[in-house]
């Protein structure tokens, strides 16, 4: 219903009462501000009572305020500004205790992924990746961390790895031989990268199979994509929280080496004794 609740509204004006029509109207000229009011906040913009706002979005057909608010932050997350996202954020870290206010949202986003995740979707994601002819990773601006961070360990795990970098010509030049039998494993989240759609478009009309990381069915990865783990980010002021995905690649990179087997005990047992020869980690004080 994300995609339609504006449509929603305004097909159903005439049946709102006096109170729900302040709201609707709110929300359709500032559906960008709204997305991040409490409910009660909400009823006192319009100047309406808090079981108003409830009661409107339960006869939009949503189970309560936090479901709609949730379809309307995912419609208009992917665009938001950083200057916008400050202003959508103002008041929602108030306090002293900052940290702590970050660190309950973490563990929040958390707890709703283990109970979101697909566990069928996971292993499929998994399957395609180990069987892959070739892995090509690919993740820009603030999703290119996490993708360096995948390929760090995938690169200890497989020996058929392409960290997809750069930008424009530079990223079609590491790519441009993806074809059938390899996979793209594409990160995006919001502010969605256009170089990233783009890269996936090319993978997909040559052959390649899609899969992504990403926050939301109607992200453009996801859409594109022949497999996807969807893992929503936090938006906490300009800066996005990626706690809940790092976990996910951490779940995925073991569940690769473990499909992987016998050959990542032998690649680690030999990269050790690599790392012991030329003391790359040194050594501790009772060593």
């Amino acid at each position: 219903m994300a995609k339609n609740i504006l449509h929603t509204i305004e097909k159903n004006m005439m049946s709102f009462s006096k109170g729900q029509k302040l709201i609707a109207r709110y929300i359709l000229d500032n559906y960008d501000k709204a997305a991040f009011m409490t409910a009660s906040r909400l009823g006192k913009t319009v100047q309406v009572s808090e079981s108003t706002v409830v009661r409107f979005a339960t006869q939009l057909g949503y189970s309560g305020y936090p479901s709609m608010q949730r379809a309307l932050q995912e419609m208009i997350r992917g665009k938001l500004t950083s200057i916008q996202r400050i202003q959508a954020s103002d008041g929602s870290l108030g306090g002293s205790d900052l940290v702590t206010n970050v660190l309950h949202r973490d563990m929040e986003r958390l707890r709703t992924a283990i109970d979101q995740t697909d566990a069928a979707e996971f292993d499929r994601v998994t399957e395609l990746i180990t069987g892959a002819r070739r892995i090509y990773i690919v993740g820009f601006r603030s999703s290119s961390f996490l993708a360096g961070y995948l390929n760090f360990y995938f690169r200890l795990i497989f020996d058929n790895v392409t960290f997809v970098q750069g930008g424009a010509a530079g990223t079609f030049d590491q790519i441009f031989r993806v074809g059938p039998g390899d996979v793209v494993f594409a990160i995006s989240f919001p502010r969605y990268s256009e170089l990233a759609l783009k890269t996936v478009r090319f993978a997909k009309d040559r052959g390649a199979t899609i899969l992504g990381l990403t926050d939301s069915e109607m992200s453009p990865v996801a859409r594109a994509a022949d497999g996807t783990l969807l893992m929503r980010n936090e938006m906490i002021s300009f800066v996005d929280s990626l706690a809940a995905p790092m976990s996910m690649l951490n779940a995925l990179i073991l569940a690769c080496a473990r499909r992987k087997g016998t050959d990542v005990s032998t690649s680690f047992s030999e990269l050790e004794q690599v790392w012991e020869q030329f003391s790359i980690f040194g050594k501790t004080e009772d060593e």
